[in-house]
Parts: C-alpha cells; structure tokens; sequence
C-alpha cells in the first residue's frame, strides 16, 4: 500500500498557503487541514460573546466551554463551533486578527494541538498554517515555506476580499496585515519561522498552479 505522508505548508499570512495546499490535496487526493480555522473558529466566538483577552481566565473558561469539531467533507475538514457550521463567517480580517491574538495563549493553543494531530495520525494530509512544520507536526514527511514580499500579500488579500465586499480598503488591509506579520513573528509561544528542514518556496512570481508543480517535483522526485 502506498504511503500516506503529513506534509505541512507554513508561512506568513497572504502568501498562498490555503489556495495552494487545497490545491495540492486534491491532486494528491489527501484531506487539506486547515488549521487556521481552528484558531478562527475561537476567536470568532470571542467575538461573538464579547470576551476579554486582557486575561487568561476569560479565555480558559472559552476553551474548556466550547465544542471545536472538525469534519472531513469531500477531502476537507470543515469546522464547527458548538454546533454552528462557522466556515462562512470566520474569514474576515478582524477574526483574523483576533485569531493570532488568542494563538499567543497556552490554553487555547493546548485545546487545538490535540485535535491537529488527530486529524494528521493516518497522513495522507496537508496541513497549512503558521507552526506546522515546527510545533504540531515537527516529525512531517514533508515541510514546505511559502513566502511572498509584503506589498505581495497585501495585494492579494486585498483583491481576494475585495470579490466579496466592494468596500473594503487597501489601507485598511495593510494595516491589519503589518499587524498580523508583528504579532505572529514576536509572540513568544510558537512564532512563525521557518521549520528546520523546511523547504521553502518563494511565490512572488510564480502562479497557484506554479507553487503546487514546485511542491509534487519535490515530493516525487521528479
């Protein structure tokens, strides 16, 4: 039987990393593990119900309160929060935002370790989000760091929530995603970085189709 390998993509935010691993999945015909939606699941609920982050009990009350699952539909894993399917609603810049806020806490990146690697036991995914490669799955087949300059990613974040909502502004999106770069490099548990033997893939100039053709030559060989 053909081995089933854990291959995680990491980078910063707007670099790719969802389009390409989606892609890749499917082409591999492995479930893609979105784990960026987990942590937005929570936040999006620490939105909802108003709750502090100035202190570490409001959150711990959050985690060991609320239901987090995840369901394989189709090759992907959807996600729920206490029943509510949430994959609609937690893609704005400000649950993202607030998402790498609570990821910087112990006790809520504690609740989602457990289920990540869960879902990764049987390999045959791939796993994209900031710490993939170094803290869930450090032990992975394969690791891949998709990068792109910054004015890159804000362009391409802007353009992509540009198509749902006419009246989102560039300056807005930059903003939030210098934010988003400080918070998730300095944070002291699990910052982004390039995982030790990552392999790491520069999208500047190269398309979706591209990326994913650069990630199969390694994998295969050939």
């Amino acid at each position: 039987m053909e081995k089933k390998y854990i291959i995680t993509i990491d980078g910063p935010a707007g670099a790719g990393k969802s389009t390409v691993s989606k892609i890749l999945a499917k082409k591999l015909d492995y479930i893609y593990l979105d784990t960026g939606a987990l942590y937005r699941a929570l936040a999006y609920k620490t939105l909802k119900f108003k709750i502090s982050l100035d202190g570490i009990s409001a959150l711990a009350n959050l985690c060991s309160s609320t239901t987090v699952v995840l369901k394989n539909i189709d090759g992907q894993m959807k996600v729920s929060v206490d029943g509510e399917d949430v994959e609609e609603k937690i893609r704005t810049e400000e649950v993202g935002l607030t998402a790498s806020k609570i990821s910087t806490f112990v006790v809520v990146r504690e609740k989602l370790l457990n289920l990540q690697r869960e879902a990764g036991a049987q390999g045959g995914i791939v796993a994209e989000g900031r710490d993939m490669g170094s803290v869930v799955f450090p032990h992975a087949d394969y690791k891949f760091y998709l990068n792109a300059k910054l004015e890159e990613r804000i362009k391409r974040r802007y353009e992509e929530l540009l198509a749902k909502d006419a009246s989102v502004e560039y300056k807005s999106i930059q903003k939030d995603m210098l934010a988003r770069d400080k918070q998730d490099k300095q944070r002291e548990l699990a910052p982004l970085k390039v995982p030790d033997d990552a392999i790491i893939i520069d999208s500047d100039n190269l398309s979706v189709e591209e990326v994913v053709k650069k990630i199969i030559f390694y994998i295969s060989g050939k």
